[in-house]
């Protein structure tokens, strides 16, 4: 089983298809500037705002990756928007300028900073789950070996000590179990102590 960091009962991280599936989101991220720019370029005059187009890609890449992504998408589009510029021979301001290009550059770095928080968030939130539920098969643990130790004591107080061998023994192996379990949905390599073995240290002890 590969490794992971969150238990297989865990919640998992969920997400939206684009968050999921990165490749698929650049690859129409990819398309839509191709589209954007062939449509700026041979289907539109100088004074359409087709450029404006260009938020969807840089939108769906700030919330696919994030800050930096949406940054960097941002100043393709600005990029790709002086390239029209230069094939159909537009001039602009330096007001104009700033214009079409601060808006899509903003436009990145606010949706990925709000996409990072949001990772953040679900991030945390997971993790607190994952802790409530290990509080709660820890308490599992603890109550069986109360139950199962309190038992045995009673057995042993009534001279059934074969009765409470047996039920000290399934006690420990069901613990063992649990632990065993538990260790192995967290995703690490130790080892799990061996309680079968101290049951046989403590059965060959008893006779």
């Amino acid at each position: 089983m590969p490794e992971s960091a969150w238990s297989p009962s865990m919640p998992a991280l969920r997400g939206p298809w684009f968050r999921l599936h990165a490749r698929i989101a650049i690859s129409v991220a990819s398309a839509l500037y191709v589209a954007v720019l062939l449509l700026t370029v041979f289907a539109g005059s100088p004074g359409d705002a087709y450029f404006l187009l260009y938020v969807f890609p840089i939108a769906l890449l700030a919330l696919t990756f994030g800050c930096r992504a949406g940054l960097a998408a941002g100043l393709v589009a600005v990029g790709l928007i002086v390239g029209w510029a230069v094939v159909r021979s537009v001039s602009f301001t330096a007001t104009g300028w700033l214009a079409h290009a601060v808006p899509m550059v903003v436009l990145g770095v606010l949706l990925g900073r709000a996409a990072d928080r949001m990772r953040s968030a679900e991030a945390a939130r997971v993790e607190v789950e994952a802790a409530a539920l290990l509080h709660r098969e820890a308490v599992e643990i603890n109550d069986l070996l109360v139950q199962g130790m309190a038992a045995a004591r009673w057995s042993f107080q009534a001279g059934q000590i074969d009765a409470g061998l047996q039920i000290l023994d399934e006690t420990l192996t069901q613990a063992q179990e649990l632990v065993s379990e538990l260790i192995r949905r967290a995703g690490t390599r130790g080892r799990s102590h061996s309680v079968a073995g101290i049951t046989g240290s403590r059965t060959a002890n008893e006779t």
